[in-house]
């Protein structure tokens, strides 16, 4: 199927050429049959010629169109949709973004307005946020510098896996710590323990829940032949 655009087109002219398939003529329906209970948010995408759509926003436009090709959505390169016997079926829907965490000033992935590299179609981890390379052998070997692991976000700071690696942000005032530790119960519970696995990087870290910005937990890792 071919969908006629300019050539110069963005991305949101491009979710709106393949969203005009489901009755969608304009932002304001789009948004509806996304669930939103707001257009707002892309009628920023639609004022803004150079705005980009944040991850969350992109997951939810995959998640509501079937078999849709998501790097065309973003680039513009190749068809707008897989064909019949692609065998990855439904289009790729988790973004991964290639950043070194200690180098970046976000504190909440799903609200990154920063273009994904590309999209990964991985059934076991089709529900995660996203997909981010591990830097760094604080926790090796556990995890390696150059694997790339499945991150989902957590919204309740009191319901925590103890032991189990998570990706952890804060804000300024806890030094903006962005940072894969293993989590530790402490025993002030308005506390948590952050810790390496890899034994020669010593002491741990004493965090307030409240100072969390976002929290994913790691659910697996995928080597980039996977992809």
């Amino acid at each position: 199927m071919q969908t006629i655009l300019k050539n110069n087109s963005n991305i949101f002219e491009r979710m709106m050429a393949l969203a005009s398939s489901a009755g969608c003529k304009n932002a304001n329906e789009l948004s509806k049959h996304l669930g939103y209970k707001s257009p707002e948010k892309l009628y920023r995408l639609e004022r803004d010629k150079d705005a980009k759509p944040s991850a969350d926003i992109l997951i939810d436009f995959a998640d509501k169109f079937d078999n849709v090709n998501m790097n065309w959505v973003l680039t513009g390169l190749g068809e707008p949709y897989y064909s019949n016997n692609n065998t990855q079926g439904k289009a790729a829907s988790v973004p991964y973004y290639n950043f070194d965490l200690n180098d970046s000033d976000i504190t909440n992935l799903t609200l990154m307005e920063e273009k994904p590299e590309y999209f990964v179609n991985y059934r076991p981890f089709n529900d995660c946020t996203a997909y981010l390379p591990v830097f760094g052998d604080s926790m090796y070997p556990k995890y390696a510098s150059g694997e790339i692991v499945a991150v989902k976000e957590i919204t309740n700071f009191d319901v925590i896996q103890w032991g189990e690696a998570y990706v952890i942000m804060t804000g300024e005032n806890t030094n903006s710590v962005k940072s894969i530790k293993l989590l530790h119960e402490h025993p002030d519970p308005n506390k948590i323990i952050l810790r390496s696995s890899n034994p020669n990087f010593k002491g741990d870290t004493i965090l307030y829940k409240k100072d969390i910005s976002s929290l994913y937990i790691i659910k697996g890792k995928i080597t980039r032949n996977m992809i």
